[in-house]
C-alpha cells in the first residue's frame, strides 16, 4: 500500500517509516524540517517537507502523494517530552488544527483510511481537568471528533490509536530518564497511587501498522501493554535493571510543588485494557509488562 506518515520525522514516526518500509510499502513522510530530508530517504520514504498547518500546502502534499492510507502522529513536543503545561501548546495546535487540514487533505485525495495518533492519559483520562491540561484535552477531543465523525459519515475509514507512555530504545525520553537513574537524580514518590498505561515503543509501531489493514472504521483501541504500574515502581525497577543506586523516596507534594504538570500526569489512575486491540487487531505486544521491556531497553543502550 501507499501510506503518508504525517509526523514521520518524530519519536514513533522513525520507527514507524523504517517498519512500513521494511515491509516493503510505499512510504511517503513529512517533516516540518528540510535537515531531516536525507534521514528519511535514508529510511527509504519519500520525504515530504511541509507545514501541516498550511492547508493548502499539505493539501497538495498528500494530492502528489496519492496515498490509499495516513497515518497521524503530528505532534511538536520537546525532544525529551513536554514537561510544563506550555509544551502542550504547539502540539495542541497540530491536534486541532492540523488534524483538519489533514483530514480535508485526505478526503480530497480519495484516502481510504486514516489511522490516528492518540494520547491514552489525556484521550481516555475520565472527568474534565480543571488545570492548565484542559487545553490539551479539548484539542485531543478536537483530533479524534474530526476523524470518528468523518468515518461516521463515509468520507474515509477511521482508527483512532490512544497510546499509553512511550518507553523503549530510540525515545530521547526514555535516554534521559536512564541518565538520571544512573546519576540517582529520579526520585520514588511515597506511596505512589499511579496506575499508568505504558507501551514500548516497538509494540506501539507494530499496532500502528496493524490498523493499517484490521479494526473496524470508526472504532478507538487502547495501545497499551498488559499491566499498568506506578511511576515510582517503572523508576524502581529501571534501577535495578540498570544497576543503578536504589531512587531516593520523596513526599507527594514536593513533586506538586515543583511541577504540577508531570506530578498530575504520574498519579493518574487509569488501568486500561488492550484486550479490544489484541482481538481485533490481530496485535499483541512483544513486551507485556514494563518489566520484560526494560530488560530490553536497558541491554539495548549498554
Amino acid at each position: 500500500m501507499k501510506v503518508f506518515v504525517a509526523g514521520g520525522s518524530g519519536t514513533i514516526g522513525v520507527p514507524l517509516v523504517r517498519a512500513l518500509v521494511a515491509k516493503g510499502h510505499d512510504v511517503a513522510a513529512t517533516t516540518r524540517f528540510p535537515e531531516k530530508e536525507p534521514m528519511l530517504r535514508q529510511l527509504g520514504a519519500t520525504p515530504v517537507v511541509v507545514d501541516a498547518l498550511d492547508a493548502a500546502a499539505l493539501e497538495r502534499a498528500v494530492t502528489a502523494a496519492a496515498p490509499t492510507h495516513v497515518i497521524h502522529e503530528l505532534t511538536a513536543l520537546p525532544k525529551t517530552g513536554a514537561r510544563r503545561v506550555s509544551d502542550l501548546e504547539p502540539t495542541n495546535r497540530l491536534r486541532d488544527e492540523g488534524t483538519r487540514n489533514l483530514l480535508r487533505a485526505a478526503t480530497a485525495a480519495g484516502v481510504q483510511r486514516i489511522v490516528v495518533g492518540s494520547f491514552a492519559l489525556i484521550g481516555s483520562a475520565p472527568g474534565s481537568p480543571t488545570d492548565g491540561t484542559a487545553g490539551a484535552a479539548q484539542a485531543v477531543r478536537s483530533m479524534e471528533t474530526q476523524v470518528l465523525e468523518a468515518s461516521r459519515g463515509g468520507r474515509i475509514e477511521a482508527v483512532v490509536l490512544r497510546y499509553g507512555l512511550f518507553y523503549g530504545p530510540g525515545n530521547p525520553a526514555t535516554d534521559e530518564l536512564i541518565a538520571l537513574v544512573r546519576k540517582r537524580r529520579l526520585p520514588r514518590i511515597r506511596n505512589d497511587p499511579g496506575q499508568l498505561p505504558f507501551i514500548h515503543l516497538d509494540d506501539a509501531v507494530t499496532a500502528t501498522i496493524a490498523a493499517l489493514d484490521h479494526g473496524s472504521p470508526g472504532s478507538v483501541y487502547d495501545i497499551v501493554d498488559d499491566q499498568p504500574v506506578s511511576f515510582s515502581a517503572m523508576v524502581t525497577e529501571m534501577a535495578a535493571v540498570a544497576g543503578a543506586p536504589r531512587p531516593f523516596t520523596v513526599p507527594a507534594w514536593l513533586p506538586r510543588l515543583v511541577s504540577p504538570y508531570m506530578s498530575r500526569l504520574f498519579t493518574l489512575q487509569l488501568p486500561l485494557s488492550n484486550a479490544k486491540a489484541r482481538q481485533e487487531l490481530g496485535w499483541k505486544p512483544m513486551f507485556p509488562s514494563y518489566k520484560e521491556g526494560l530488560r530490553q531497553m536497558i541491554a539495548h543502550a549498554a
